[in-house]
């Protein structure tokens, strides 16, 4: 798939412009949903196209939108580079081409890609281009071949192998539906293609204007129509229905998986994982089955990424250690920490070099300095905690007050018994200590110890005359109990 002849200078210098189709309805979606909002690996169907055609350097990027066209342009709204045309009436896809092209500067080639077909990569369309320009072809059809080709309009070529035609599977002959090579729908065109397309008629029982009859016009004009055809077919797979669009999303997540895995991340079960594209991974990182790691997630060398944990939009430091069934989200962990396992990290959590947050600790917007120790059932919100600190089992900063969240400071070196809680807002001064399950409502100064909680006492018999009052229900539901009482009365 690579040129034959090096392309002219004048070719290479040619700018790019590229219109994207996504103006259907997607019926067979059955969806609320335009079809090409449909996520694949974290991006839209539609976002795949345009991440292509910036990735390639396009001049402009020009989305055809049509059903449900204002959620389409408010979820691509901050892409750098692309505008919009509406395709009011879905009249064929030649009457979308032209929607598109409209505002084009008419001095640069035109590539045509489509909404619903993610998985096709930059690397084929690089090649696509370089062939059309090397070759001199007024357009190119990016084609295919499969077994059975049922579904796609076939490539129809002459006796010397040029393409004389693209003709749609439903007005093919059957010597026509044997053919096993099939039209994409992926077009490089010259700047003439707007210009043309205005001449494509509709006269066909649909009354629809055919992109497709392109071929025949620059045929006409003289025009050099060529074919390149791809390796791998699976990359201009379509998503129409729900099956169609986890296949798409297994082939991406394949990809994503092999390439990280050739840069050096280890991944234990591949099949397993759940990895968005946008997610950075350093070398030596080891994930471990069932992990999902989604937005814009960066993993640094070494870290452990514990068995079905799920972190979205969060850093993960050097060395660190997520162990299983945690949930991060918009959370940073230091280098060397260790989090769970069945721990939850919330947006604004900021863990410092070598904290430990164990199993059932939870943490909102919260920052918790080098060697912060929590290791269990804990519930850390608003609160910035010092170096060295131990907060212990069963602790709780009760930001909420019902209608505001208050911020709370505990120093370094402090230590926080179990069962404890810290009413917001309150500051703890370094090296303090609170007593195992005192209520601190007032601050407590450095050096100080803090013990906020009732004063014990003991009733002498207690449990004989109460549980002798519920004799019966006792004998009946709690036999060790009555022979207790049995024993002691």
């Amino acid at each position: 798939m690579t040129p034959t002849q090096d392309p002219a200078p004048s070719a290479l210098a040619r700018p790019l412009d590229v219109i994207v189709l996504a103006a259907g309805a997607g019926t067979r979606m059955k969806s609320d949903l335009p079809k090409v909002l449909h996520p694949v690996a974290g991006r839209p169907m539609v976002g795949w196209a345009v991440k292509a055609a910036q990735d390639l350097g396009a001049r402009s990027i020009v989305v055809v939108t049509g059903h449900g066209a204002e959620r389409v342009e408010a979820a691509l709204g901050g892409e750098g580079g692309v505008t919009f045309a509406r395709q009011d009436q879905q009249l064929g896809t030649g009457h979308a081409f032209l929607c598109g092209a409209e505002g084009l500067s008419g001095d640069g080639d035109v590539l045509v890609l489509y909404g619903d077909t993610p998985l096709l990569s930059e690397a084929t369309l690089r090649d696509l281009l370089a062939d059309h320009r090397a070759e001199g072809s007024a357009m190119t059809v990016l084609t295919g071949e499969l077994p059975d080709a049922t579904g796609y309009g076939r490539i129809i070529r002459g006796e010397n192998g040029e393409v004389q035609r693209i003709v749609e599977e439903k007005a093919a002959s059957a010597e026509e539906k044997a053919v096993r090579e099939f039209n994409s729908g992926v077009y490089v065109m010259d700047r003439r293609a707007p210009e043309l397309a205005r001449r494509i008629g509709n006269d066909n029982p649909a009354q629809e204007y055919y992109l497709t009859d392109l071929l025949e016009l620059y045929r006409a004009e003289g025009g050099a129509v060529r074919a390149f055809k791809l390796s791998d077919p699976d990359e201009v797979m379509g998503a129409n229905d729900r099956r169609q669009l986890a296949d798409a999303e297994a082939v991406m997540r394949r990809r994503i998986t092999q390439g990280l895995m050739k840069e050096g991340v280890t991944i234990q079960a591949p099949d397993t994982v759940r990895i968005e594209d946008t997610v950075q991974i350093a070398r030596d990182v080891l994930l471990e089955p069932g992990v999902i790691l989604t937005g814009q997630t960066v993993i640094e060398s070494g870290a452990v990424i514990g068995a079905y944990s799920v972190i979205g939009d969060s850093r993960i430091g050097a060395g660190a250690a997520v162990k299983p069934h945690s949930v991060l989200e918009g959370a940073e962990v230091g280098a060397g920490a260790d989090v769970g396992p069945f721990a939850r990290l919330r947006p604004g959590t900021v863990l410092g070099e070598g904290v430990h947050i164990g199993n059932f600790v939870e943490t909102k917007n919260a920052r918790l300095d080098k060697g912060v120790k929590a290791g269990h059932l804990a519930y850390l919100g608003d609160v910035t905690i010092g170096t060295e600190t131990n907060v212990g089992a069963g602790t709780i900063v009760a930001n909420f007050d019902g209608v505001n969240k208050h911020q709370s400071q505990v120093g370094a070196g402090v230590f926080i018994g179990s069962n404890s809680t810290l009413i917001a807002p309150r500051t703890v001064g370094d090296a303090a200590f609170i007593a195992a399950g005192s209520a601190v409502h007032e601050d407590v100064p450095e050096g100080a110890m803090a013990v906020a909680r009732g004063k014990q006492r003991n009733v002498e018999g207690w449990s004989r005359r109460y549980w002798g009052g519920l004799r019966e229900k006792v004998d009946a539901k709690l036999p060790w109990l009555s022979g207790w009482l049995k024993k002691e009365g």
